[in-house]
């Protein structure tokens, strides 16, 4: 097993005990990145990388990520490196200072490899909108197989061992869904714990700034370089950072644990269904009180309609700056109107085109009570009945996603509770900017599936610990395609 494949605090003791250099760790991800088939890369730093780990020569004992390599998505400001967001309305297009938490990583001296692929504008689910096309399962060498998105090529990364540690941004399910199809820890933090400055806006009252690692300690690590405020983002918390790693090997005694019957049910996969139950089980027999509790159903099959009319409405106003004049390719054209309609006619795909007309129009005036007021309404209303939950209990526990990674051209019946519900509950925790996280589960066929827990915010620290048990039960730490065979 090479050095890139170990955790966090495994490679910082062997860099402490100088058994590898960060040269070398940043050469090998290199070797790994470039032999890598998933397409999961917009741009590299190959030169600066290599320019940066070269001058760190003597360890830091307290600095837990001091020359390890990592990779960040492509709407994540960083200075000096194109930054385009997977769409061509931005190619070519070079930030001209570092995102907040990029910023944060470059002062704990990790060594930022490149770029990753993500669905265009980080609107998307499957991988397969991005400028580049689509990004694959590294899991499944046919490349028939999703990872999943929007963060797909920072999952895509991880996932085949290029680096310990990618960054993601997560505004329905976009980290923890590839998470799941990929094996990995993805952790979404309460909404402002972690600063968005340089994050390309999506829908800011959803996004949050995420990422994925193969462990929960790493997760742990992460979150405490990442969280604090940050004057530059005002949505930014002042909330207190927590020890995260501190209380991480405690155990779940004391915590409560909810399972939403609806959302349990429209898990069909019986295989899904009983990798479930054993964590049930252990928790159970752990001294762990689980209760069952109920969430309406009409409710739940709501949710995916209300994401979609708000995101897009967020979307299509926080997008309007890309119009071939500030940003984006220049068409010539005798008035401003025409110059903006090709740009954006050219430099935007379909799915992005009918995002934004789906937002304009629910942002009529004409439509804002129907639409726009009302789904506001809903989401409000979903919000509530999680927090009336989460009065009794710690932390709702379900599968992550219903199903192993979908193929690409798989077909789904959008009515069926299944993608109404368990494909798309996810988002509750962006409706309501909870913490949550995603963690292996189990495999399936090959391929890995995924648990889900979700707290109230800013309970990472106890999230974390119960994360850590959940995964010492599942024996699927440090999982990647490289070492699945050591760990199955």
């Amino acid at each position: 097993m090479n050095y890139l494949d170990l955790s966090i605090t495994e490679i910082h003791e062997a860099l402490l005990a100088k058994k590898v250099t960060p040269l070398e760790l940043t050469q090998e991800a290199i070797a790994r990145a470039k032999a890598n088939q998933d397409n999961c890369f917009e741009a590299f730093a190959e030169e600066e990388a290599l320019a940066f780990a070269s001058s760190l020569t003597e360890p830091e004992k307290d600095n837990l990520l001091w020359g390890i390599p990592y990779l960040c998505k492509d709407n994540i400001s960083t200075k000096g490196i194109e930054t385009c967001a997977s769409s061509e309305i931005l190619s070519g297009y070079i930030p001209v200072f570092d995102a907040a938490v990029v910023e944060k990583l470059k002062e704990k001296k990790a060594v930022l490899l490149g770029k990753t692929t993500l669905d265009e504008l980080a609107m998307g689910g499957t991988g397969s909108s991005g400028h580049k096309g689509k990004t694959y399962n590294p899991y499944d060498p046919s490349h028939t197989r999703q990872i999943g998105g929007s963060s797909c090529g920072s999952a895509a990364a991880v996932a085949a061992g290029i680096v310990p540690f990618s960054l993601g941004s997560d505004t329905g399910d976009s980290v923890r869904k590839p998470a799941a199809y990929g094996g990995l820890v993805g952790l979404k933090p309460t909404w402002s714990r972690i600063s968005r400055y340089g994050l390309f806006p999506f829908s800011p009252s959803f996004d949050h700034v995420g990422f994925f690692s193969r462990g929960v300690e790493d997760a742990a690590i992460l979150l405490g370089v990442m969280a604090g405020r940050d004057d530059r983002d005002a949505t930014s918390s002042s909330h207190p950072v927590d020890d995260y790693l501190g209380h991480l090997k405690d155990g779940p005694k004391g915590l409560k644990i909810a399972v939403i019957d609806e959302v349990l049910d429209s898990f069909t996969d019986p295989f899904i269904q009983e990798n479930f139950a054993f964590y049930l089980s252990a928790l159970e027999r752990a001294g762990i009180e689980v209760g069952h509790v109920h969430l309406p159903k009409s409710l739940l099959s709501s949710i995916l309609a209300t994401y979609y009319i708000l995101s897009s409405a967020e979307a299509t106003s926080n997008n309007a700056n890309l119009d071939g004049i500030k940003f984006g390719p220049y068409y010539e054209g005798e008035t401003y109107e025409e110059v903006m309609r090709q740009a954006r006619t050219n430099g935007f795909s379909e799915p992005i085109k009918r995002r934004f007309v789906l937002g304009s129009f629910a942002l009529m005036r004409e439509n804002q009570e129907e639409l726009f007021l009302r789904a506001k309404k809903n989401r409000a209303k979903v919000v509530d009945y999680v927090n009336q939950i989460l009065k009794d209990y710690d932390f709702i526990l379900a599968p992550t996603a219903p199903k192993i990674a979908p193929r690409f051209d798989e077909q789904v019946d959008r009515l069926s509770d299944e993608y109404l519900i368990a494909e798309s509950y996810l988002a509750i925790g962006n409706f309501g900017g909870y913490p949550c996280i995603s963690l292996p589960s189990g495999m399936k066929e090959g391929f890995p599936i995924g648990i889900h827990l979700m707290g109230s915010p800013f309970k990472e620290a106890d999230l974390l610990r119960l994360s850590y048990w959940l995964e010492e039960q599942s024996g699927l730490r440090g999982l990647s395609v490289l070492t699945k065979g050591d760990l199955q």
